[in-house]
């Protein structure tokens, strides 16, 4: 029978991403040195920052002002420009947009699995593979001076993290697809076999016991009593301004019909069968909420809904503005920027929030909807050290490769980086320099709070 024209086989597509090396060398992806006539740092954040809430823009800069690291994780857009003019492969994948380390977690599938994964993906969008990769390279070197590590050590986990990434995609290339599609990384059983034994163990033994803390951490028995109180025996979010705070009708359209256009809307892009889980429950408040480091300032909201008396459910809302890739990357072919957002998520990760929509405002704001907490573990690496750091940047690198695996051509993208080091080598080094960079636009950043050009708020 003859073969459908469109199909190559596993080795032919490898061949395929082989030959792109011709155009694009795996060296040409090493080093980074900024273009003449490079923007200014400075104006890319401030232009990041139109459309945020005025009065919550100095709570982000204060943030971003903590450390090299803290900037590097707010300043998504500004990398996204520099990403733009690095020589490109033309091998797209769904691209996380912001790949950096604290961007990856633990989290309860809606089977109350546990499960490590890339869990922020507010930036997505199908882009070239090698921007996601460069990205979480860089943080780990960040991260690394952050702990005050030897710059070799930092050098070396960036290096490994571009080898554990290149390496699991070379595994997926041999794979069926539907064995990609299923595959899952799970924590409680997570093993990296090249990591020192008592790392790994003792790593094992922290994770189980956040994991506990986290089971306890029930919405009836912890999240409930925390953020609601009574009042006339009707429960409502309690404020603490300026990071929880009821909004006014201006701030929030939609409020005086208790958002009820907006909850349709979400209503309908849930699967069938989740409606009828979600009719169970009925809205009762809503309150803004300041989160994150990078998304301080966009609009993000908790919600109250409940079933009965001790059955509480809480989502929260959260705006989705254009992706920082999109001026580089090509447009989103959702009109919505919260339905890109659930459409990447969905195809990136291996499973995702039960309640997971999108929806949109009176305003025309653009939201996708999740659950606040659901037993979701983020790494605390304050106390760190160079293994504990190398370990947990190999996971990240083996979600990566799975998330680009799911979305593009694991043969073509194995074929280009090849099977020795070359490519790990170019990614390390970039990491290392652009790390550089980063230190470079941090320090013009917090001169330009110090002049009076911005203006940063320090939290207590």
């Amino acid at each position: 029978m003859p073969r459908a024209e469109s199909y190559l086989s596993a080795e032919e597509r490898r061949a395929k991403g082989k030959a792109l090396r011709d155009a694009v060398p795996r060296l040409s992806q090493a080093g980074w040195k900024p273009p003449k006539g490079r923007r200014d740092p400075v104006d890319i954040i401030c232009e990041s920052s139109v459309g945020r809430l005025e009065n919550l823009i100095p709570i982000r800069y204060g943030r971003m002002s903590a450390s090299p690291f803290a900037f590097y994780r707010g300043s998504a857009a500004l990398m996204a420009a520099d990403l733009a003019t690095t020589p490109t492969s033309g091998l797209r994948v769904q691209a996380c947009g912001d790949a950096h380390l604290m961007n990856f977690g633990a989290f309860a599938t809606p089977e109350r699995n546990v499960i490590f994964d890339v869990n922020d993906l507010d930036e997505t969008l199908p882009a070239p593979f090698e921007w996601d990769l460069k990205r979480l390279a860089a943080s780990v070197v960040i991260a690394a001076q952050f702990l005050r590590l030897h710059d070799s050590d930092a050098a070396h986990i960036a290096t490994d993290v571009a080898r554990e990434y290149r390496e699991r995609m070379a595994n997926y290339a041999s794979m069926r697809a539907l064995d990609v599609w299923y595959e899952k990384i799970d924590v409680q059983r997570y093993e990296d076999r090249t990591g020192d034994p008592k790392i790994v163990a003792a790593a094992r033994k922290g994770l189980a016991e956040r994991i506990e803390k986290e089971q306890r951490k029930s919405v009836p028995d912890f999240l409930y009593p925390k953020l609601v109180s009574h009042e006339g025996g009707r429960p409502r979010i309690k404020d603490d301004p300026p990071l929880i705070f009821h909004p006014t009708a201006e701030e929030a359209p939609g409020l005086v019909s208790g958002y009820r256009e907006s909850i349709a809307k979400y209503r309908e892009s849930l699967p069938e069968h989740t409606r009828v889980l979600f009719d169970r429950f009925h809205f009762f408040d809503m309150a803004m909420k300041v989160v994150g480091v990078g998304s301080v300032g966009t609009r993000c909201a908790v919600c109250l809904f409940m079933a009965a008396d001790d059955d509480p459910l809480f989502l929260q809302v959260k705006e989705a503005r254009a992706s920082v890739l999109e001026p580089y990357a090509g447009k989103s072919i959702y009109r919505n920027h919260g339905q890109r957002v659930v459409a990447g998520q969905r195809l990136i990760q291996t499973a995702s929030d039960v309640f997971l929509g999108w929806t949109l405002a009176l305003d025309g704001t653009h939201s996708y909807v999740r659950q606040l907490r659901d037993m979701k573990i983020s790494a605390v690496i304050e106390d760190w050290d160079a293994p504990s750091l190398r370990q947990y940047g190999r996971a990240c690198a083996h979600a990566l490769a799975r998330a680009h695996a799911r979305s593009g051509d694991a043969a073509m993208l194995s074929g280009y980086m090849g099977s020795g080091q070359s490519f790990d080598d170019a990614i390390g080094e970039f990491a290392v320099e652009y790390a550089d960079q980063n230190t470079s636009d941090y320090r013009a950043f917090v001169k330009a709070i110090r002049s009076g050009r911005i203006r940063a708020q320090q939290e207590e």
